[in-house]
């Protein structure tokens, strides 16, 4: 693509541009895209509005860009490889042409469900080449999609389907993961009680396990679509026209369906795929996340297809049928950029570096890690072991809510630290402000992480629920989008994301990041991985309570002597002051099942509590906050 940066001097002449005169610098990156309508204005309102709108007057179809721009120089390149659960199954691709072809078939089949623009359609579906047709298929007849992972309860589905008032439901009879079969369309059976919203329900065979299908409300994939036609016209959208909701993962409350538009998030998704990662020629890209998140939808689906890239798709987990899966992957198919998340990575860290080096990996070219800060071990884990010390490792800080990556290293062109995100991409302005939304000037001292000026792929609204978005994101600090976390930047102008501003632990009046904190836990020698929280303390307003997952080797040693071992680790890492108050060693963490620990119920087993926990359902693995509280009846006091 013409806005690829391929140089450190590039990007800083392309960091100054965007500085100097945006509305130039973006308008330059959104005219290497087609559009049905050429647009005229570039961005209209501010943050002070909490609506802001770009290319207003443009019209656009993000899936004539990601689909027909590339059929006559790319129409038998490889769009999708599918590697699936079992990895004795055949894999399947899809070119170009013949991805175009199925979206194009699946949009008509979905038309004639009745299905129109600006209906919401909501997906609970496998990590299957048919969750990407769905997804580009809803966009191309200006349907809405609403992604919910395959994963979450009939209660939290049910609640989104709600919120979005979703006509459509795709599913499949089963879900694969590892060992494990979902149950995907009994459970929609279960969400769909007591809601009169849903007019039809798609499943899709997987196992082909037999399902109750609901008579005149029910069909299967493969009969739906048997003489659909394979050309379906792309449907003229409005820059600002809703392409999807995505329900962020909220511990509490009524789930927050963050809305993301056809114009603006195109333009952003595929500038930053192409940056940060370096994309080039037949390079072979690999996101591990699931499209039921964020990073699914703009680094599986639409960032790669929208620089016609081949994106591979991956059914399975890290660790099925041996912990060698990932990095068999790899070897398997040549993968050049790789992309994944920290936990996996300290996951497989676990089991040494034999399941690495036993495939050849010499194909890789760009590592990335996203979701949340990566520990300086495991980030040289991952550099020297994975990329055997010759791949630049991109450290990217985003959220579901900003739409596409904000700060990241760009292939191997920008400084590398561990444990740094690194320097914000051209078009990008973070700031660190202090509580009373006072700009931090100086480096090396925390502030929150705000952002200065808008950008295309921003938030445009909590769907059915603006003045949420108002008081969650613009409010705070006037004139800003307040991310909620805290950062620290560097002489180098590097970020470093500490964490959630409410992780930050107050202890005598001093301020400790959790990500901080942890990442000096994990240097200890057999930590697997760590989360502190804050609990009451009399005299210090808040202590701090460690939970620390060890390797089955270390776990056999004496406690007294790990919680001596841990607890040096902290002073060395950061100094007395943080000195933990309580370790507890757990065999796992409260998770969501994006990787995300759930903080809350740490917090209140710290605090302890036995029984009151909300919602767990959401939890990767739900029994284990059960066996969080019977072992904080043994925890180690410090």
């Amino acid at each position: 693509m013409s806005f690829q940066i391929r140089s450190f001097d590039a990007y800083q002449k392309a960091f100054q541009k965007s500085k100097d005169t945006p509305d130039s610098f973006w308008r330059d990156i959104a005219n290497s895209f087609e559009w049905i309508h050429p647009f005229s204005s570039i961005r209209n309102g501010t943050f002070n509005d909490a609506h802001v709108e770009w290319f207003r007057d443009g019209k656009v179809n993000i899936t004539a860009n990601a689909l027909d721009r590339h059929l006559q120089s790319k129409g038998d390149k490889t769009a999708i490889i599918w590697e699936p659960n079992d990895p004795q199954e055949a894999v399947r691709t899809l070119t170009y042409t013949e991805l175009h072809a199925l979206t194009c078939q699946f949009g008509n089949a979905l038309k004639s469900l009745g299905v129109q623009k600006g209906d919401r359609v909501v997906l609970y579906m496998p990590m299957t080449p048919e969750l990407t047709i769905a997804v580009l298929a809803c966009a191309r007849i200006g349907a809405v999609h609403s992604v919910v992972f395959a994963g979450f309860s009939a209660q939290a589905l049910h609640d989104r389907i709600e919120d979005a008032q979703a006509k459509i439901v795709i599913t499949a009879d089963e879900g694969r993961r590892g060992t494990k079969t979902i149950p995907l369309k009994e459970t929609v059976d279960k969400a769909l009680l007591n809601l009169t919203c849903v007019e039809s329900v798609v499943v899709q065979k997987v196992t082909g396990i037999a399902c109750e299908m609901l008579p005149n409300r029910d069909m299967y994939w493969h009969e739906l679509v048997v003489g659909k036609p394979t050309v379906c016209t792309a449907e003229p959208m409005d820059s600002e026209d809703m392409l999807f909701i995505l329900y962020t993962s909220g511990s509490t409350g009524k789930p927050k369906g963050v809305v993301h538009v056809h114009g603006g998030y195109m333009v952003y998704a595929g500038y930053t795929f192409s940056n940060v990662f370096q994309y080039e020629g037949d390079d072979v890209y690999w996101c591990t996340a699931d499209v039921g998140w964020i990073t699914g939808h703009s680094y599986i689906i639409y960032g790669p297809l929208l620089n016609g890239a081949t994106s591979l798709m991956f059914e399975g987990i890290p660790t099925y049928p041996d912990a060698g899966r990932f990095w068999e992957v790899c070897a398997k198919h040549k993968v050049n950029q790789f992309y994944t998340a920290p936990t996996a990575i300290r996951s497989l860290m676990s089991s040494g570096s034999e399941p690495v080096t036993q495939h050849d990996l010499s194909s890789l070219k760009v590592l990335g890690t996203v979701g949340e800060p990566i520990n300086e071990e495991a980030w040289y884990w991952y550099r020297d072991v994975v990329g055997q010390s010759k791949c630049p490792i991109v450290d990217t800080w985003w959220q579901t809510e900003t739409g596409g990556i904000m700060i990241s290293g760009l292939g191997g062109l920008s400084p590398q630290k561990p444990a740094h995100a690194g320097l914000p991409l051209p078009g990008i302005h973070p700031v660190l402000l202090d509580p009373n939304g006072h700009d931090i000037l100086e480096n090396n001292v925390e502030g929150l992480l705000c952002i200065s000026q808008p950008w295309p792929s921003m938030i445009r609204t909590t769907y059915g629920d603006h003045t949420r978005c108002r008081n969650t994101y613009f409010h705070p600090f006037p004139g800003h989008y307040f991310t909620g976390d805290g950062a620290k930047r560097d002489d180098q102008g590097l970020y470093r994301i500490i964490g959630r501003v409410d992780d930050v632990i107050n202890v005598s009046g001093h301020r400790f990041g959790t990500a901080e904190i942890e990442s000096a836990i994990n240097e200890t020698s057999g930590a697997v991985e760590s989360a502190v929280v804050g609990f009451p303390h009399d005299i210090k307003g808040q202590g701090i309570h460690a939970y620390v997952i060890l390797d089955s080797k270390t776990g056999s040693l004496a406690e007294e002597d790990l919680c001596n071992a841990v607890q040096n680790a902290v002073i060395k890492g950061i100094g007395k002051i943080a000195k933990l108050d309580r370790i507890q060693f757990v065999s796992a963490l409260p998770k969501t099942r994006s990787g995300k620990i759930m903080r809350r119920i740490l917090r209140k087993v710290a605090e302890g509590e036995q029984t009151s926990f909300g919602d767990t359902s959401t939890l990767l693995d739900p029994a284990c906050v059960d066996l969080l509280v019977s072992g904080a009846k043994q925890l180690q006091i410090c």
